[in-house]
């Protein structure tokens, strides 16, 4: 079973930043593409970034592309989001996710999900 604990959350004003980390349990963490989605209230959940398991292949989001940073310490089982430059849209619940596919064009996610971290950006 791998469980995920996501961290690093918080209020932070219209262009700071914070870093996010997603724990994981199991020693399979290094074969798993990671991904990082975010849901804003009354919204969908949304892709936002994924690496694969050694870091060769990064995919972001184009809202984010040059102000949010995707990492990955396999000998740590950790994952890292750091976001610079935050608006106020970057407002949400951020997941993290291990195991995430690119299919048709679209990212999906797996079934092993964290129990998020907020983030919040005042104007």
């Amino acid at each position: 079973q791998v469980q995920l604990v996501e961290s690093g959350g918080g209020l932070v004003q219209a262009g700071g930043s914070l870093r996010l980390a997603c724990a994981v349990s199991g020693r399979t963490f290094s074969t798993y593409t990671m991904g990082w989605f975010r849901q804003a209230p009354g919204k969908e959940r949304e892709f936002v970034a994924a690496i694969n398991w050694n870091a060769g292949n990064i995919y972001y989001i184009n809202s984010v592309k040059g102000r949010f940073t995707i990492s990955r310490d396999n000998a740590k089982n950790t994952v890292y989001l750091q976001m610079n430059s935050l608006r106020p849209e970057d407002t949400a619940v951020y997941y993290c996710n291990a195991g995430v596919r690119f299919v048709n064009s679209k990212w999906y996610a797996s079934d092993y999900w964290g129990q998020g971290t907020q983030v919040t950006v005042s104007s």
